[in-house]
């Protein structure tokens, strides 16, 4: 195959894995508006690199090598973007406070369609919150190792060529990064779906969920919450952890004494998980404003984690801010 010196020929050429490579830079950057920003960044390399495309591999690969250096570039000038290991246990989104949610209406646009058979399957398990969040612990080198072997599936010699290193160090990167990721990830849920969308049982709680919020019914959300309950709220630095502090939080500053005012909750789901954009309606203002947007973990019928994001990036899921 041959890349085309055309400009909207090339645009076209390439046009078809965009999605694909978001994902991809979203897996090593944790942040859904830096993974855009390096899409265009990576097809703008490409662009200008053109006559250097020899066809030796598949333009899909090319890209992806191109995309994976580019995020390198990121993480290696910017250092802080690794959560040290020793934050204790498994990270919450809380502890990493560029992470941001994925709408699943994108992921569905990177998942393999019949004529793309190379595009890989987007599942819960690499795609989770929880997955995100650990892989943040891991050095550049060590990351991309992990993703383009356990995700993209390439060779242990492809992934030496594209990290310019040898396959003895590319292996060992890997080892290397499976051992942070099995200490720090938490174990997947054995009742997600093989498909890997939220299944019956967590849409139901969900729309309980939203049902309580609709009533302002702290004890109906408390309800459906795990006694280790964690409640996170990326980029701020804090969280609410256990059922005593999220009783507190839901009976006192969302519908109690402090309650800023009126919810409405639309449905939705992030990163394979179910979701739901919050509107809020302040007690002297008249339309409901979107506040955030909560990505639910659900393990057998019961909310074991609240990740509550500003609600800023609410137009990529399709919904409007105000209501």
């Amino acid at each position: 195959m041959t890349v085309t010196t055309d400009e909207s020929a090339f645009a076209e050429q390439t046009e078809q894995y965009r999605h694909e490579l978001q994902v991809h830079c979203y897996r090593m950057l944790g942040s859904f508006t830096d993974a855009e920003d390096h899409v265009q960044e990576t097809l703008l390399r490409a662009w200008r690199r053109r006559d250097g495309f020899e066809g030796r591999s598949s333009l899909r690969a090319w890209l992806y090598r191109i995309a994976t250096n580019a995020c390198l570039d990121t993480l290696r000038r910017h250092p802080e973007r690794v959560v040290p290991v020793g934050v204790g246990g498994e990270p919450a989104p809380t502890d990493v406070p560029w992470i941001q949610p994925y709408p699943d209406r994108l992921l569905d646009a990177a998942s393999p369609v019949d004529d793309r058979p190379d595009t890989i399957a987007i599942t819960r398990e690499n795609i989770e919150l929880a997955y995100l969040a650990s892989i943040q612990l891991l050095p550049p080198n060590q990351r991309a190792a992990l993703i383009i072997r356990d995700v993209l599936g390439w060779s242990a010699k492809e992934t030496a060529d594209l990290l310019d290193t040898s396959v003895a160090a590319a292996n060992s990167a890997l080892q290397r990064a499976r051992a942070t990721m099995a200490e720090h990830r938490p174990a997947p849920s054995d009742q997600w779906a093989p498909a890997a969308d939220p299944t019956a049982e967590e849409r139901t709680v969900l729309q309980r969920y939203i049902d309580a919020h609709h009533r302002a019914d702290a004890a109906a959300v408390v309800e459906l919450l795990r006694e280790d309950v964690r409640c996170t709220m990326p980029p701020q630095p804090m969280s609410y952890v256990g059922l005593d502090a999220l009783t507190e939080l839901f009976g006192t500053v969302a519908f109690g004494e402090k309650a800023l005012g009126e919810f409405r909750l639309v449905e939705t789901s992030a990163n394979r998980q179910p979701a739901a954009v919050n509107y809020i309606r302040r007690w002297d203002e008249t339309e409901f404003r979107a506040e955030t947007i909560d990505v639910l973990r659900i393990e057998n019928g019961r909310i074991t984690e609240i990740t509550a994001f500003e609600g800023r990036l609410v137009g990529a899921f399709g919904l409007p801010e105000v209501l």
